[in-house]
């Protein structure tokens, strides 16, 4: 798409530069228009511009979730000492140690310039800031409990984050031993089985039949590598295609709720997810309908989105909540129960804060069983492959001698 360098004028009549991807000029035009600026030039930049500007994007610094967790922090801190919130940004912009997230927060400095809401200024970084995310902002606008919102906001992405970093932690051990294993079977497949077939067919032993399988293996390999490597990338590549397609990204995201070991938790995971933003949305004031929307698209998981959002037309329709949960198909009976529960009470937000406590306690006990649960399965495979390779070179080794014999 074609760069566009911009020259424009805010509400206040301050002058501003910048880029901004377009199909033409009065798309970018437009783009101006609806950030609240009046155009006053606009021209197309030159390709080596515009090809420097994407690689100059390609090394910039990625904006991770503890740089949203300070920002959700301090901007709580400022607000509630009374800081206006143009003060606020422009503050924080200025002294930003991420520079892409210090670029993105000057752009929403010049857009609250125009007169925008804080929330409609978020919106316009749909990759920084999630739905979620600009949704609970907009309540506290309007409710003026703004600081308040960001409080909340820091404590849930640093328990996501949380939960992030504990899964990769489990995972780190059984990914390192799964790299290692398959580096060693390479490395014996193209180096150290040739050599040792070399030996044993210059003496013409009869091979057993696992060392006969191991090397017509490596024959395999080392004939056909480069249409493997051939293959393999272009099965991960339709295997991501695949995914990130409407359909199969649908039918990945259910079948990871069912993948054995880390199914589980990543569907308790999902449950606390649910419980504490569905009980965070309704405990700030937002219609029971836009508390399901702004869930279902925070969950991260199509599957579930999918049925989350299908609840809404039973809500609709004036069924209750529980009944519209329970032929969702998703939940498990202690939510249901908690949901029941708290509708005939109407505490909802506070059971299902206690069902997203439940389900964080469930995560990480199921965390550390997962890497207990993995290193068996992994001692397996390990053994079988070094039982094979034992058998496929030390059998052969064991007639060596009587096959020299029989050559001399």
């Amino acid at each position: 798409m074609p760069v566009f360098k911009y020259k424009a004028r805010s509400s206040h009549g301050d002058a501003i530069t910048g880029t901004l991807e377009a199909a033409s000029s009065d798309a970018a035009a437009a783009r101006l228009v609806e950030g609240g600026l009046t155009p006053i030039d606009i021209h197309a930049l030159a390709e080596r511009h515009a090809i420097t500007g994407r690689l100059q994007k390609l090394f910039d610094p990625k904006i991770e979730t503890i740089d949203l967790i300070q920002f959700s922090r301090q901007m709580h801190s400022l607000l509630r000492a009374g800081v206006p919130i143009l003060t606020a940004i422009s503050g924080m912009a200025a002294n930003c140690s991420n520079r892409t997230l210090a670029a993105v927060l000057t752009r929403v400095m010049q857009s609250l310039e125009s007169g925008r809401a804080l929330s409609d200024s978020l919106s316009l970084h749909p990759e920084v800031f999630s739905v979620f995310y600009i949704s609970l902002v907009r309540v506290g606008e309007t409710s003026g409990q703004l600081a308040e919102i960001f409080r909340q906001l820091a404590f849930y992405l640093e328990r996501e984050k949380k939960t992030r970093d504990q899964i990769k932690a489990a995972i780190r051990y059984p990914m390192f031993v799964v790299i290692a294993i398959l580096v060693a079977v390479a490395i014996i497949s193209i180096w150290v089985i040739p050599a040792f077939s070399g030996i044993f067919g210059r003496f013409d032993a009869e091979l057993p039949l696992p060392t006969q399988m191991i090397v017509g293996f490596s024959s395999f390999v080392n004939a056909q590598w480069p249409w493997l490597l051939a293959a393999g990338a272009v099965l991960i590549a339709g295997a991501r295609m695949y995914a990130n397609s409407e359909a199969g990204g649908y039918r990945w995201h259910k079948l990871k709720l069912r993948l054995p070991l880390a199914g589980i938790v990543i569907y308790q995971a999902a449950l606390a997810r649910f419980g504490s933003l569905f009980a965070l949305a309704f405990q700030s004031g937002i219609p029971l309908i836009t508390s399901l929307t702004v869930v279902a698209r925070a969950l991260d998981n199509r599957y579930m989105e999918d049925r989350i959002l299908g609840m809404r037309e039973g809500i609709q329709q004036g069924k209750s909540l529980s009944l519209t949960a329970a032929n969702s198909g998703i939940f498990d009976p202690l939510v249901l129960q908690m949901i029941a529960v708290g509708e005939e009470s109407g505490t909802i937000s506070e059971l299902l804060q206690e069902v997203a406590v439940y389900y964080d306690q469930e995560v990480d006990y199921a965390i550390a069983k997962l890497g207990s649960a993995i290193e068996p399965v992994l001692s397996a495979v390990i053994g079988v492959l070094v039982l094979i390779l034992a058998l496929g070179v030390f059998l052969p080794m064991w007639d060596l001698a009587s096959a020299v014999l029989h050559s001399n």
